[in-house]
């Protein structure tokens, strides 16, 4: 397993360097609990705290080499390859009828959602997801962002999983999105009084990627699925364009999650 190797490798650099692990939860800004299960191989470590790691532990590369091992145990097989080309796309866009998208997502709603998984996961299986989704967030704050857009249904934003307070923190959270990257983020609302629109088929992911590709990515019981073939990805791509003319457009989006907010 990949965790152990990782873990057995944070061993033997910190014993060669002949710190404790709390000492070298310090350098590398870590409680020692935490440094303590990445070395024991109970949690999965993020990727900045690899390369952290390996640059404090003087690893010379060992550690970074074990990143996409890492990305293998966190993610399904059909979605590591999304997740890798997503931290340098140009567009990434979605529609979603059920949750909030990932890259939006706040830990406790995250949390609330992996909890809510029937089969249910193991509570190491819900940390792992839960630092997983969050790590992908840093695509919003690189330098140069990608342009975001997403619609989701109304009522997506009226769901109390994990309770009232998880709900209008999390809306409060996509303002937040909203006015601190709002010249690369557009969030649409899709309203339920709509009868009907272009996505009643389901959700989907859509990324541009940095070589020019448009692939689309599509979540389903029994199976997810990267759709790659063009005819099919450029019939995917028109049905947003067509979601986002049928949604409400930015700026009465934010005004009816501010509304929502408010009533919680």
């Amino acid at each position: 397993m990949g965790r152990r190797l990782v873990g057995e490798l944070l061993r033997i650099q910190r014993g060669r360097l002949g710190l404790t692990q709390k000492e070298a939860g310090e350098l590398l800004l870590v409680s020692e609990g935490c440094f303590g299960s990445y070395e024991r191989a109970e949690h999965i470590p993020p990727i900045q705290f690899l390369k952290d790691a390996d640059n404090g532990l003087d690893a010379r590369g060992a550690l970074v080499a074990c990143i996409e091992m890492m990305e293998e145990e966190k993610y399904a097989p059909t979605f590591v390859n999304w997740v890798r080309l997503e931290r340098h796309a140009r567009v990434i866009s979605a529609y979603e009828n059920m949750l909030i998208p990932g890259l939006l997502q706040t830990r406790d709603h995250a949390q609330a959602l992996y909890e809510a998984r029937r089969p249910a996961f193991t509570e190491e299986e819900i940390e792992g997801h839960v630092t997983a989704r969050l790590e992908r967030q840093s695509v919003l704050t690189r330098n140069p962002p990608p342009y975001v857009g997403y619609v989701i249904e109304e009522s997506v934003l009226e769901r109390h999983l994990g309770g009232a307070e998880v709900l209008k923190g999390q809306l409060l959270h996509i303002l937040e999105c909203i006015r601190t990257m709002r010249q690369h983020l557009t969030v649409q609302v899709m309203p339920t009084k709509r009868h009907t629109h272009a996505g009643l088929n389901g959700p989907m992911q859509l990324m541009g990627t940095e070589e020019g590709r448009n692939l689309v990515y599509v979540e389903a019981h029994g199976g997810d699925k990267l759709i790659h073939k063009p005819e099919l990805v450029t019939d995917l791509f028109e049905i947003f364009g067509i979601l986002r003319a049928q949604a409400l457009n930015p700026w009465e989006s934010e005004e009816l999650i501010k509304q929502k907010a408010g009533e919680l």
